[in-house]
């Protein structure tokens, strides 16, 4: 059961890590700095993730996560409702496709139980993670920590003049290297494996793809921006919506451990359908 939650909550946690944020405002607290005059980055942040997802137990093993019966949803208009208002907020942000491409993303957004390596435990990749939960830095690398519905996740972010490590393999997180802009961290991301999507409903890349975040701390902030380039199959950069990351004092937890034990037994994959 836990593995049916995995397959319907991974679609919607990088659906709700696109929708649309206001940007922040000005800090209500002064911006921390390092000793070397850098804005700190440092702390858990929190950007809701999972806010909207509300499970509700129906008896004998089942889990309600869309249009749950009347008088056992979590929130007014149910689940269904609010996941529906989130996701209407970002269907402009799927990325451009050059039109030879288009049918290849139909057919894995078809296909998607069989196709998406995160449905498989595998890492999402990188834009698709998302912004990171806990940030740990000092003068020289930025280490950034996820807690991921397929597990925990790091990137470790050189932020000392490193240039791209040379010779290393292509992986799902890539590799990352950082500089400074004034008080905004840039990090570019390079070395990928094409396993992985930019996102859900078939959002392939090549090996070629180049991800650029940029952070910026305000107070007790980060206003956060990802953009991915690939010229090889997207006709044009792209750009995910901005997010705005609140600083807590609720510290990570060990994640569950994804176990890959039930894609063998689905039939097909109607009860899968994404609510897009």
């Amino acid at each position: 059961m836990r593995r049916l939650f995995i397959v319907i909550t991974v679609i919607l946690v990088w659906a709700y890590a696109l929708v649309p944020v206001a940007n922040a405002q000005t800090a209500s607290t002064p911006t921390p700095h390092l000793p070397d005059g850098r804005p700190d980055l440092s702390g858990t942040w929190d950007h809701n993730a999972l806010s909207f997802v509300r499970t509700q137990e129906l008896g004998g093993g089942s889990v309600c996560i869309l249009d749950c019966p009347q008088g056992q949803a979590a929130a007014p208009g149910g689940n269904g409702a609010a996941i529906r208002a989130a996701v209407r907020g970002i269907a402009s942000t799927f990325p451009k496709y050059k039109p030879e491409f288009l049918a290849k993303v139909k057919d894995l957004s078809d296909r998607q139980v069989q196709t998406d390596t995160v449905l498989q435990c595998q890492p999402p990749g990188v834009p698709r993670i998302g912004p990171p939960q806990k940030i740990v830095q000092n003068a020289r690398e930025a280490v950034f920590l996820y807690d991921d519905v397929n597990g925990g996740f790091f990137r470790i972010i050189p932020t000392d003049g490193r240039p791209h490590r040379k010779g290393v393999p292509p992986s799902y997180l890539g590799d990352a290297v950082g500089h400074w802009e004034g008080d905004t961290l840039v990090v570019e991301t390079t070395t990928f494996n094409d396993d992985t999507w930019l996102i859900d409903n078939g959002a392939f890349h090549t090996k070629d793809l180049k991800v650029v975040e940029r952070l910026r701390r305000v107070g007790d902030t980060i206003e956060y921006q990802a953009v991915a380039y690939d010229p090889a199959v997207l006709a044009e950069p792209w750009t995910l919506r901005p997010q705005t990351l609140k600083i807590t004092d609720k510290e990570l937890e060990e994640p569950d451990r994804c176990e890959d034990r039930d894609l063998e037994h689905i039939i097909d994959g109607s009860h899968h359908d994404n609510p897009r």
